[in-house]
């Protein structure tokens, strides 16, 4: 999926609590765009596959200027498919925004400005996806990114211990380990964590402990 620099297709826009992260419970104002080239077995956002609606990109500016919340994470779907988003990530640090990128680690990040905070997923294999991963984004992050592992069972959490280990991460990138929704319990996941004294930080979706499984939030 493809569009000119000027618009994207957009999924949806909204300002709630950031959930996830080093920014959790922070006011930030969301872009979701339209799209993803992969298929996640445990995928909470199928909505944004492919249904949204074409925005200039200096409409989206304003509705964030109008916001009021200087905190915006681009999501998905997965942005990076979208000529437009570098664009749009640009022009969003150049009006003063704290701009969050969050992508599935499958294409390349290597064009996003260096002031864009980047959300990097390392696919497991309970999603069906961990073999469509751009390996040379790892040592593009810096300090503040961040580097999460959606874990689905132990089998998950065991092959992500030993991927932390063949990957270079940088010390100064936060890894965040996070339990897949209704497929593994938090609590199992926090003691695993703890029972092994994993350098990582346990996360869990706020907004959903907020608000459940819904749209907008």
């Amino acid at each position: 999926m493809e569009s000119c620099s000027s618009e994207l297709l957009v999924n949806e826009i909204f300002v709630s609590l950031q959930g996830e992260g080093d920014w959790s419970g922070w006011p930030c104002f969301f872009v979701r765009l339209t799209g993803c080239n992969l298929r996640c077995l445990y995928c909470d956002t199928v909505y944004a596959y492919d249904s949204g609606k074409k925005l200039s990109i200096d409409g989206i500016i304003e509705a964030w200027r109008s916001s009021r919340v200087p905190l915006v994470q681009v999501t998905g779907g997965e942005p990076l498919i979208q000529q437009g988003t570098m664009h749009l990530a640009s022009r969003l640090i150049e009006q003063g925004a704290v701009v969050l990128l969050e992508t599935n680690g499958s294409l390349p990040i290597d064009g996003l400005p260096k002031r864009v905070i980047k959300v990097l997923d390392r696919k497991t294999p309970g999603s069906g996806m961990e073999r469509l991963w751009c390996r040379e984004n790892i040592r593009l992050l810096g300090r503040g990114d961040q580097l999460k592992f959606v874990i689905t069972n132990r089998k998950d959490y065991e092959w992500s211990k030993k991927e932390l280990n063949n990957l270079d991460v940088p010390d100064n990138v936060q890894v965040l380990f996070s339990a897949a929704a209704d497929l593994l319990s938090p609590r199992a996941l926090a003691g695993w964590i703890i029972e092994d004294r994993l350098p990582v930080r346990f996360q869990m979706q706020l907004h959903k402990v907020l608000w459940g499984d819904q749209r907008g939030v």
